[in-house]
């Protein structure tokens, strides 16, 4: 469940079982806990065997090192990229990867303390609840780091959990939206300092699990199943974000630490 990171420094998502709650936690601190492909692979590895598990009823999902849930994607994978189509496969990639947390038969809560971003708020939207902290904030800022898109899939699953007008701010104006926004909201369920949150997560755990579970999979797979039907083919516009110029010079300016340059090309 491990792989080397930026660095040399371990990178790895770790499953743990507590009676009939799993915990899934997301270690890579040195890098803010970024999902490299490994992790990525891990993730849907550990959801589908917990699927296979009848024993587990809830799964409760963390970042290590209390400062971050997830800040994105390791970004030193797309400075291989040679055209669009190399980004098609990674937004593929992407949905295959998170289809089974997003479909576990099993309700799940995200623990969100420091910030969800990119890849972390897909992974926080694909569980049923999420807690944070009051300082937490939550976007996908790429407009102003990388230049690259999300595939429709994602996009869509942002829209039904955070409505479109909230993602536009994200996706547009590249905003990080913060935890009592989203509260009022209802992407988050509650808010807690940080030395509460396992706590109120156990809470909310127990409080699921002595509920009906063929109810719950029942009622969160028709949710799933009517968020990602009849979903249009964006592919022109992957590819064509993914092999802009605009998107080469983002992910050098980024590993190399400086301001982009937009040139709309």
């Amino acid at each position: 469940m491990s792989d080397s990171g930026k660095g040399g420094n371990v990178a790895q998502v770790v499953l743990e079982t507590q009676g009939n709650i799993a915990y899934i936690n997301f270690d890579h601190v040195a890098a803010r806990n970024a999902m490299t492909v490994g992790m990525y692979q891990s993730l849907k590895s550990i959801c589908e065997d917990i699927a296979k598990n009848p024993k587990i009823r809830v799964a409760i999902l963390r970042g290590a090192g209390g400062k971050s849930f997830i800040s994105g994607s390791d970004i030193a994978q797309f400075a291989s990229f040679k055209d669009g189509q190399d980004g098609i496969r990674y937004e593929e990639g992407i949905d295959d990867y998170l289809g089974p947390l997003a479909t576990l038969p099993i309700s799940t809560i995200a623990i969100v303390d420091g910030m969800a971003v990119g890849g972390g708020l897909a992974i926080a939207s694909c569980c049923d609840f999420r807690i944070s902290t009051p300082e937490a904030k939550f976007g996908v800022p790429i407009a102003k780091t990388l230049g690259n898109c999300l595939s429709a899939a994602n996009v869509a699953w942002l829209v039904a959990h955070l409505g479109i007008n909230i993602v536009k701010r994200m996706l547009l104006l590249a905003e990080m939206i913060s935890a009592p926004e989203l509260l009022k909201q209802g992407f988050l369920l509650a808010t807690y300092e940080q030395d509460q949150l396992g706590h109120e997560a156990d809470v909310l755990a127990e409080r699921l699990s002595k509920l009906a579970p063929i109810t719950q999979k029942s009622s969160k797979l028709v949710l799933a199943r009517l968020i990602k039907n009849n979903l249009p083919d964006c592919n022109d516009l992957i590819s064509e974000t993914y092999g802009s110029h605009d998107f080469k010079n983002g992910v050098a300016a980024f590993l190399k630490g400086e301001p982009p340059i937009w040139t709309g090309n």
